[in-house]
């Protein structure tokens, strides 16, 4: 079943009213509880009416403190960020970087990542999910504060009868603390220190309990010392108590712990420090917390040769795209503990009454007063706190996919957008002003960002489902910039109900949906815009003029200084993103037919050949194109060159003229035994929406023929052929 036809039918016909989800703004640093349109549900999802979800204190205070910091203080706690800006200043020049970081900015961020609740409907490949499971949800921007979640299917576990969701929505923490003590691996009897007595800590000492061993808890708060004596620790003191020296040396016989697992969050390094100080020789102290880590060689790390050990969130699959997102499972046999496998391990150990949640609730909220947990959270409101929970009433009005944001007059063209990331909010929706357009709904995958990008941009519906666009009659043209497996899709459904249509590259990802497309054109006079941004660049348009009456075949040279992008990334991703020659190098084909004016005939490729895993083949790539008209041209796609060489230049060669474009911030023109430089700049995103809402508003064709769409598209799948084969192929 499509993702779109599920949509209709699981989610209500009659819309009654919004969801209420927990925001922060990252620019303001405002937080708040807002009304958003429903979240989408899609392959190997599982849509999640929520009961409870719990406030991780730690680290969420940490992340709303970052929002709410100043933009210099947001600077200082991600350089790791600043770099990447002023790599992209080099790369796009000032102005393009600073609307960049302006988007990031200027964005709604969801907050949770620990949820409980009942299935409402599941597109889970396994068929495991049903409507009316009670569950366990993890995973930020996914778990969210919100009334209806939609969680990949391995971030997903099936609460135990005798668990209760109040108890469930501690499943994510719960796991963290477990993957901890994985880590530690202890054995029956050991002596265990935990630093740290916070949520985290307090469950990670219940688990070491659970599993027969002697155990300490050290922390600086005396409420959370009591808390871990009254649910079983054997002992907990104070980390400023002058005697705790003695007291750790008496409590472990004078040899020191066994393991020590830091579960703190502190800014300095006296967690690493005290670990090293109290562990016996040989011992293990594993970091679970956000703690730093300036490991002192001496005295204790080197003489006792300590083992230091990492504690990856939840467990093996965490950052793991192809895991969390694309559902593929380890094997058990070979990685026994996964994400989910610690989900379900710890709600059994609740199931089993070995672990004690109750003690550590001490606040539970309405999803309407979540503005004054965070007080708590935050320390606004001074109250002691552990475990904080949000309620999410039984409420019998069925909610909506979409609402009305304002209401503009309806212009001559009337827009709908389906996908709405970084690249559509910078490049594709500012650009639409001026036209005589008007922005009708804005689609995407989580109602909270249709909601952020409806009221920044002007749209007057946000929605999370793409039949508010495609079914809509006002919507005369629609714009598509999601994930590249679902253009073809997309497209095929607009121009059957009558759409202009605008696609972000690529147009298909397979020969099958390419020919569909094409077929349907050819067959009802239609066509189709595709965002082949360069051709209409001005350094393009203006080496255009000198080339056009060159009567001889011209010879063409583009470099492309790409950079890395990892093997994990969506784009990479052959079943999503289709890979870089399909998502990318269609680019610079159709740059080369704009200079020729001809199509391509043949295609052969070449790429790197080496068994290094960090390094995909064939992001690393020299093709060759011969076109009809009898000019050639040459594509040289590198990954692996350095990040401060320009990414892109181009020579043409013919007439007894050379024309040079210089990454579209300029060129070059050789002529008459005289050089000129070209300054003009950009690389034609706001004058290809332009041509493409001239074209529509004046009843012209669309300023790239559906011949030469479709050409493009093809010879980039010719081209892997030829990579395969190792021959040059035909289109």
């Amino acid at each position: 079943m499509s993702k779109v036809s599920f949509l209709k039918a699981i989610i209500i016909i009659k819309e009654t009213r919004k969801m209420k989800q927990v925001i922060q703004n990252f620019k303001t640093g405002k937080l708040y509880v807002d009304e958003v349109p429903l979240p989408s549900i899609s392959k190997g999802m599982v849509l999640v009416e929520n009961k409870f979800s719990l406030i991780s204190a730690g680290t969420e205070r940490s992340t709303v403190k970052v929002a709410k910091a100043s933009l210099l203080g947001k600077a200082k706690q991600r350089p790791d960020l600043v770099a990447q800006v002023l790599q992209n200043i080099k790369k796009e020049g000032l102005k393009a970087t600073f609307q960049k970081v302006q988007t990031k900015l200027d964005t709604l961020k969801a907050l949770g990542y620990s949820t409980a609740g009942q299935v409402v409907a599941s597109m889970d490949s396994n068929h495991y999910f049903k409507p009316g499971d009670r569950v366990a949800c993890a995973g930020q921007d996914y778990a969210s504060h919100a009334e209806i979640v939609s969680v990949p299917q391995n971030l997903v576990v099936k609460i135990p009868d005798n668990v209760s969701y109040e108890e469930a929505s501690f499943t994510t923490i719960g796991a963290i603390a477990l993957q901890g003590v994985r880590q530690a691996d202890p054995k029956l009897g050991e002596i265990v220190c935990v630093i740290g007595l916070g949520l985290l800590g307090q469950l990670t000492c219940q688990l070491l309990k659970a599993n027969g061993c002697k155990v300490m808890g050290i922390d600086f708060a005396e409420g959370l010392v009591q808390l871990a004596k009254g649910s079983g620790t054997d002992e907990a003191i104070l980390r400023n108590d002058p005697d705790l020296r003695s007291k750790v040396s008496n409590f472990t016989n004078g040899f020191g712990f066994d393991n020590i697992i830091i579960t703190a969050a502190a800014a300095s390094n006296d967690p690493i420090e005290l670990s090293a100080e109290i562990a016996r020789k040989k011992g293990k102290v594993i970091v679970v917390g956000a703690v730093q880590l300036h490991v002192p060689r001496d005295p204790h790390f080197y003489r006792k040769e300590l083992d230091l050990r990492m504690s990856c969130s939840y467990g093996p699959g965490r950052y793991d795209v192809t895991y969390e997102e694309n559902g593929s499972d380890y094997p058990y046999a070979y990685v026994r503990w996964t994400e989910q496998r610690n989900m379900e391990a710890f709600l059994q150990l609740i199931s089993q009454r070995k672990v004690n949640i109750q003690p550590l609730i001490t606040h539970t909220f309405n999803i309407e007063d979540a503005e004054t947990a965070y007080e708590i959270v935050m320390g606004e409101k001074q109250e002691h706190h552990i475990g904080i929970l949000l309620h999410y009433p039984e409420n019998k009005e069925k909610f909506a996919t979409k609402f009305a944001i304002k209401s503009k007059p309806v212009q001559q063209i009337n827009i709908g957008f389906i996908g709405a990331g970084s690249f559509a909010q910078s490049y594709l929706i500012p650009n639409i002003k001026g036209h005589g357009a008007s922005l009708d709904t804005v689609v995407t995958s989580k109602g909270i960002t249709a909601n952020n990008v409806a009221q920044k941009f002007g749209f007057n519906f946000a929605s999370s489902n793409s039949e508010d666009v495609l079914s809509k009659p006002e919507i005369n043209a629609v714009f598509i910039a999601t994930p590249h497996n679902s253009h073809a899709q997309y497209v095929l459904k607009a121009l059957q109900m009558g759409k202009h249509v605008f696609v972000e590259k690529p147009l298909a990802m397979t020969e099958e949906e390419l020919e569909e497309i094409n077929e349907y054109c050819l067959q009802n006079g239609r066509n189709v815009m595709v965002g082949f941004n360069r051709r209409f660049s001005p350094i393009a348009e203006e080496l255009k003029k000198v080339f056009h009456n060159t009567v001889e075949p011209v010879v063409m040279n583009y470099r492309v200084n790409a950079g890395i992008i990892p093997k994990e990334h969506w784009t990479q991703n052959e079943r999503i993103g289709g890979g870089r020659i399909v998502g990318e190098v269609c680019h610079f084909v159709d740059l080369m037919q704009f200079f020729t004016g001809a199509l391509p005939q043949t295609v052969y490729a070449q790429c790197l050949n080496t068994h290094n895993e960090q390094i995909k083949n064939e992001d690393n790539i020299v093709i060759t194109i011969t076109f009809s008209d009898g000019s050639v041209g040459t594509i040289v796609y590198v990954a692996n060159g350095d990040k401060s060489l320009p990414k892109e230049r181009m020579e043409i060669f013919g007439g007894g003229k050379v024309g040079i474009i210089n990454d579209f911030r300029g060129g070059e023109l050789f002529s008459g035994n005289k050089s000129k430089l070209l300054k003009l700049e950009g690389k034609g995103h706001a004058q290809e929406v332009q041509r493409f809402l001239e074209a529509v508003k004046h009843g012209k064709d669309y300023p790239i023929p559906i011949e030469s769409i479709y050409a493009t598209t093809k010879a980039t799948f010719k081209i892997l052929d030829s990579l395969h084969t190792g021959l040059p192929q035909k289109l």
